[in-house]
């Protein structure tokens, strides 16, 4: 006590204590630096990195939405090259991109909400510790269910459109007729399917992209920064191949109901998944559950690489606004 009290009765006014270095903690600086933003801008970076993934990745996803639609389409054979080579000789480069218009007016919204809800779900889940992969597989579920509310009546006149054959003169041609002949219902035909399907989809794809960038940057956490977009587009690239080689065989189903009588696929009794299963290895055994499985790989991989960077990408940009907004306000 005596030691304490001498020092602070000799000690020098100008003095100032030396700050001491925090520790270092790796898994914090790395896995939370866009953390506090709002939620408009969580849904305006979602739509940009949703709409730039699907616009990029759509021909690979016209390929295999062909490849899905079994025996009965144009397009009969599995191998893609072979797919490929008679999309374009019988119909030419534009037949990539056919229904590419309606992707355009789902992928934004649908996006916006997925990534807003992820977000808010995380933050929600996680409780405070931003390495809990659990949280990750929870909020990506809740994404997706809500995403899909959106996304799933685009994606069926996107996929109708993509078989090329002639029925529907463009995006609301299908819709128009669609409604007047089948009814609202169509639109949803493939909903339960789709969320059974992305529910695993996007749980595997959140945590192993949360995993995969957790230790992609810990093995560098020195130049985190800047590899950033590396670190990003590779853990979302692992991500999106495994989530796709898992769930094909429901993609497959979802594509059979929503391209049920066009272009001479087959109409279902019933959607349930195991109904269609059924029919569809009756039908072409169960290699046909495994249909397009290569383009599917090849469109999620890259999508999700993109997706990903682009949407880390936009939350950094939102990040610096309000870093200079908040520093203007408190000067």
């Amino acid at each position: 006590m005596a030691t304490e009290a001498t020092t602070t009765k000799f000690r020098s006014p100008d003095f100032r204590p030396v700050p001491q270095q925090p520790d270092y903690h790796p898994e914090i600086t790395v896995t939370a630096p866009h953390d506090g933003l709002h939620f408009w801008q969580y849904m305006i970076a979602g739509s940009i990195a949703g709409s730039v993934e699907h616009m990029a990745m759509f021909p690979v996803d016209t390929v295999k939405t062909r490849m899905q639609a079994l025996t009965f389409c144009p397009m009969k054979s599995v191998g893609v090259g072979h797919a490929v080579k008679s999309m374009l000789q019988s119909e030419g480069p534009t037949a990539f991109y056919r229904g590419i218009a309606a992707m355009g007016l789902g992928a934004g919204p649908a996006h916006a909400v997925y990534f807003s809800v992820y977000e808010t779900s995380k933050k929600f889940f996680s409780k405070g510790n931003p390495n809990n992969p659990v949280a990750h597989a929870i909020s990506g579920v809740f994404a997706t269910v809500s995403s899909d509310a959106v996304l799933t009546p685009m994606d069926m006149v996107k996929q109708r459109l993509q078989l090329g054959d002639g029925t529907y003169k463009g995006v609301w041609d299908c819709v128009k007729r669609v409604l007047r002949e089948e009814g609202f219902r169509a639109f949803y035909a493939s909903y339960k399917t789709t969320v059974v399907m992305n529910a695993p989809f996007t749980a595997v794809h959140f945590a192993t992209y949360e995993a995969t960038k957790r230790a992609l940057m810990e093995i560098s956490p020195e130049t985190a920064s800047d590899e950033r977009l590396i670190v990003h587009a590779t853990a979302g690239a692992a991500a999106g191949a495994l989530a796709a080689a898992v769930t094909t065989p429901l993609d497959v189903v979802k594509t059979q109901l929503q391209c049920q009588g066009v272009c001479g696929c087959d109409r279902f009794k019933s959607t349930s998944i195991k109904y269609v299963i059924r029919k569809i290895v009756k039908k072409d055994g169960y290699k046909g559950l495994m249909r397009g499985w290569i383009p599917r790989m090849l469109f999620h991989a890259p999508a999700a690489a993109i997706c990903w960077s682009t949407y880390e990408a936009s939350k950094s940009f939102f990040q610096k606004i309000n870093d200079r907004t908040h520093g203007s306000t408190v000067t």
